[in-house]
């Protein structure tokens, strides 16, 4: 499997590790063998058909020249539709930085490849946040896949369960917490009576937060996760200018206090049932939402099966990585088992 990974930064890194790591492992166990043969970051771009040596990479985004020092096979100011057009590849992991507002530049990446016949793997929130049908649409008319698995929960397989483990009930209504940020923040002022404002420095220190975290705790990260889910697991035709969106900035300690003495907490919830909102909400203490620290959580409300909650790690390198492999594979699969189904009907013919 030729691979293009587009961003090489903490995702990018951290599935190039993977490929390391487990290269025996994937080749003999799960049939991929995978060979990158394009890094493309925000400067320009690695080329080598014969695949890049990732251990060669890694050593050069930590030096001083980054990937440009390794000159013989750097290209710089490419732009990932130039290099579509420079080497051939399979899949694009698109792993450049998110913005929900335009959902640029991996919304002209993710097009770029499908047009190319390229599958596609995309941990960016940001273009399927803007237009997603679209882009499903795209994808079908041009026979390639377009995955996203590490969109929404990290490694935790929320979209995955929902729309392979839940098949033949019916899913009425989605809420969850899905910003591991917020949660962690919301949880410190409960446990602790700290402001927002010591909660959201303590989780900067520790690395939860960005240096600019208005994503997070103005609730834009959990409206884009929330539109992929509404898109992919309710098959609504939604954009993140579709949701209902308030952030936490307003929670304080007053609205803190209430909500316990009524023996609730305050978490920022993302739901879809009749409308979209992300919004800060009281739960039940003892629901199974209430999850602390980065923790994110999700409950499929069923008609047959009632609710159904999933918990787990929302974010980090290694885990969104994990997310991507999953993806990887099932594309090798899906072509793998087509491929032989497409024997047998030439055989019976």
């Amino acid at each position: 499997m030729r691979i293009m990974l587009v961003g090489f930064g903490v995702v990018g890194s951290n599935l190039a590790k993977i490929f390391i790591d487990q290269r025996e492992k994937l080749r003999r166990g799960r049939g991929i063998n995978p060979k990158v043969v394009s890094i493309v970051n925000s400067r320009g771009a690695l080329v080598d058909p014969e695949g890049i040596n990732l251990e060669t990479a890694l050593k050069a985004r930590e030096s001083a020249g980054g990937l440009g020092s390794l000159k013989e096979i750097w290209n710089e100011g490419a732009k990932p539709p130039e290099v579509l057009d420079m080497i051939e590849c399979d899949v694009m992991v698109e792993a450049a930085p998110t913005d929900l507002m335009s959902g640029q530049p991996g919304l002209d990446h993710i097009r770029a490849a499908m047009k190319n016949e390229v599958h596609v793997v995309t941990t960016n929130k940001g273009p399927l946040a803007i237009a997603m049908p679209a882009l499903l649409e795209l994808a079908e008319h041009n026979d390639v896949m377009l995955k996203f698995s590490g969109t929404v929960g990290g490694g935790t397989p929320m979209l995955d369960f929902a729309k392979k483990c839940l098949e033949g009930v019916e899913i009425l209504s989605v809420r969850g917490i899905l910003n591991g940020t917020t949660n962690y923040i919301l949880s410190k002022m409960d446990a602790e009576a700290v402001p927002l404002d010591s909660a959201l420095a303590e989780a900067r220190e520790l690395g939860y937060a960005e240096a600019d975290p208005t994503y997070d705790i103005d609730g834009l990260d959990a409206a884009g996760k929330l539109v992929i889910i509404a898109n992919w697991v309710m098959g609504r035709s939604l954009s993140i200018h579709d949701i209902k969106i308030e952030g936490i900035r307003k929670v304080d300690q007053d609205r803190m206090k209430e909500a316990k003495e009524q023996g609730k907490t305050i978490k920022l919830i993302a739901k879809c049932d009749s409308e979209a909102e992300v919004a800060p909400m009281a739960i039940e203490r003892m629901h199974p939402l209430n999850v602390s620290h980065t923790f994110n959580a999700v409950t499929f409300d069923t008609d047959l099966a009632g609710e159904i909650t999933l918990v787990g790690r929302g974010a980090g390198g290694p885990e969104t990585a994990s997310a991507v492999l999953r993806d990887l594979i099932a594309i090798r699969r899906f072509y793998s088992r087509r491929g032989t189904l497409m024997g047998r009907m030439m055989r019976r013919a």
